[in-house]
């Protein structure tokens, strides 16, 4: 007869090793996501308030390149300086479906009054937040937690929890708290987790390597955002990317002044 003693003694069995293994793939695997879901939300929403306010000024330095270019071109005839001054009109040429890309900044008579405001000191509307804020982010991590696909089983509770969790995904990447909270008491309101039954080893082995493969593909997402530029220049002001803009707005209105002084000055002497 074996005593309680030699039973606390023996191993695990393998598929009990097997099966926290899993749970701990699963679980690194989940924060892993969240790491990734929560930097690709920061990266996209810098990326939309750089072109935002940025853009505009971008656009005006390459038009008065071209501008510089042509009068320089004008004035000496030479070959090598026409052939820069085409190059130069040619990248601020319209391409197809610029329009799409310009709604909301141009209308008929040009720039909105937002968008020429960015080339001078006016004041505009206040930008929206580049990252959602920490109880946002404090919800999204909790929701994703809890309601992973990952942790289901069956694949009916899997699919609730993939259709549960892209309202997440939209709601955080919105910023959007009133929404969050809704969506983590309908959580709490919604059916219990299964208990996980027992696997046998050929699945828990064919579980943990697909966990690998997927743990796999995310690292290629997160490298490819960490190498991106935007995330190159949020790098450099995690806690205040606003403040960063505000400094790279300065030098781009110097540089516009600059170029327009010199423009003015070649205009003249032509």
């Amino acid at each position: 007869m074996t005593t309680p003693e030699a039973e606390q003694s023996q191993p695990p069995r393998p598929e009990e090793r097997l099966e926290r293994a899993v749970r701990a793939a699963e679980q690194a695997l989940i924060e892993f996501e969240i790491a990734v879901e929560t930097f690709r939300v920061e990266v996209e929403n810098f990326s939309r308030l750089h072109e935002q306010r940025l853009g505009p000024m971008y656009s005006r330095l390459e038009e008065l390149d071209a501008q510089i270019a042509e009068a320089r071109a004008a004035r000496s005839g030479d070959p090598e300086d026409l052939r820069r001054a085409e190059e130069a009109r040619a990248r601020v040429m319209p391409i197809p479906g610029v329009e799409e890309l310009l709604h909301g900044w141009m209308d008929g008579h040009g720039l909105f009054p937002e968008a020429a405001a960015m080339l001078t000191e006016q004041e505009v509307r206040p930008p929206q937040r580049v990252r959602p804020s920490e109880e946002a982010r404090k919800l999204y991590r909790e929701l994703a937690r809890k309601a992973h696909p990952d942790l289901a089983q069956e694949e009916p509770e899997r699919a609730r929890r993939e259709e549960f969790l892209t309202r997440v995904n939209a709601a955080y990447a919105r910023g959007d708290e009133a929404l969050l909270r809704e969506l983590a008491k309908e959580w709490a309101a919604g059916p219990a987790l299964a208990e996980r039954l027992p696997s046998r080893s050929e699945e828990l082995y064919a579980r943990l390597e697909w966990l690998a493969q997927r743990k796999e593909l995310l690292a290629l997402v997160a490298r490819e955002l960490e190498d991106s530029a935007i995330a190159s220049m949020l790098r450099l002001a995690p806690e205040d990317p606003d403040a960063l803009l505000a400094e790279i707005a300065e030098q781009l209105r110097k540089d516009v002044a600059d170029r327009e002084a010199e423009l003015a000055a070649l205009l003249e002497r032509g």
